[in-house]
């Protein structure tokens, strides 16, 4: 998957794309940590329960010079991407990535996009 201005996970409805008024340093406070490439990587379990169990993660990539990013939830062990929105038995998970993509939008990482 490739870093573009727009995007979403599998399964969600709603699209998203980086906010203006994203900073750096927010980015860090937020627990990104750059990557060899200088890309910021956001990877947080979707267990609400513990984060330390091995669960499904959603992990956000925003390019180095904050224009474009990526977002997917993974299997626990980050290879393939997967649809929580599907079953039931993936509702906690649902909440706790609703709860971190508003911390986000708060944050302003990351905006809806309206159409």
């Amino acid at each position: 998957m490739a870093l573009a201005a727009v995007g979403t996970v599998l399964g969600d409805s709603q699209k998203y794309q980086l906010s203006s008024g994203i900073k750096r340093y927010t980015l860090m406070d937020l627990g990104f940590v750059k990557t060899g490439n200088g890309n910021f990587q956001l990877e947080r379990p979707l267990d609400p329960n513990s984060p330390y169990t091995n669960a499904n993660k959603l992990r956000v990539t925003v390019k180095a010079d904050l224009s474009a990013f990526q977002m997917a939830v993974t299997t626990p062990n980050g290879l393939k991407a997967i649809d929580i929105f599907k079953t039931d038995k993936t509702m906690d998970n649902v909440e706790q990535y609703n709860y971190i993509i508003q911390n986000l939008i708060e944050r302003e990482v990351l905006a809806p996009v309206t159409d």
